[in-house]
């Protein structure tokens, strides 16, 4: 089993400092609804995020959309060999089903992530959601996992390979990755000192999706599944 965890996560609703600026409350007229229901994004709200703490880790739902694609899409998840954590920016982890079908279309996507934060699940009613979300930090996290290795694939870590992490995930009882899933920047210190080693797995940094496929495919290669 594979855990999979994307920090950091660029995915968020707009912060209370922000809106009141004019293109948040522009954008959400436009969708009829409150700014604080609408999802903090980049393309849309770049003006407003100008004086924003860390504004050049935020504002990217996009990057969590494809990462999700990629790993809900590939055989070792429909074989039950992967789960699936998001750690947002601002404290929050969203667990995610196997069994989830994450829109393609951007707008559709971005609507199910709003209606998962404000209501704390999809869909909002029902035993058995598909996404979960709950305030709540890495760290805690990670405790209820109980992994017997943590490794953070990040371009500041040790020169390896994904070849080299997945034998050693492969040999562990419980083990997890942390792939960041935000634009640009090192993971945050607070988040490294969590992970037993973090490795680097390309001379340059790589598109998070890039990671995650990758990941994926290598970690189903060295259980033998390709």
């Amino acid at each position: 089993m594979l855990n999979l965890i994307f920090v950091e996560a660029a995915l968020e609703t707009v912060p209370a400092q922000m809106v009141r600026h004019p293109s948040v409350r522009r954008n959400a007229k436009r969708r009829g609804k409150n700014p604080e229901e609408t999802l903090l994004n980049r393309s849309l709200h770049h003006s407003a995020m100008r004086r924003l703490p860390d504004a050049h880790k935020r504002g990217r739902p996009d990057i969590v959309q494809i990462c999700l694609l990629e790993a809900l899409g590939a055989p070792l998840n429909k074989e039950g060999g992967l789960r699936i954590w998001i750690h947002t920016y601002d404290d929050r982890v969203i667990q995610v089903s196997p069994e989830v079908r994450v829109p393609r279309d951007c707008n559709r996507f971005d609507s199910l992530m709003e209606q998962l934060l404000m209501t704390g699940q999809v869909p909002p009613k029902g035993d058995e959601p598909l996404m979960t979300v709950t305030p709540k930090s890495l760290g805690d996290l990670l405790k209820e996992i109980g992994p017997s290795r943590t490794i953070a694939l990040t371009s500041h870590g040790r020169p390896s390979n994904l070849e080299e992490v997945c034998q050693t995930l492969s040999g562990e009882e419980v083990s997890v990755v942390l792939v960041g899933a935000f634009p640009h920047g090192p993971m945050g210190e607070g988040t490294l000192a969590l992970a037993d080693e973090a490795i680097s797995i390309h001379s340059e940094p790589l598109e998070t999706w890039v990671v995650t496929s990758r990941l994926v495919y290598e970690y189903e290669r060295t259980l033998g599944k390709t």
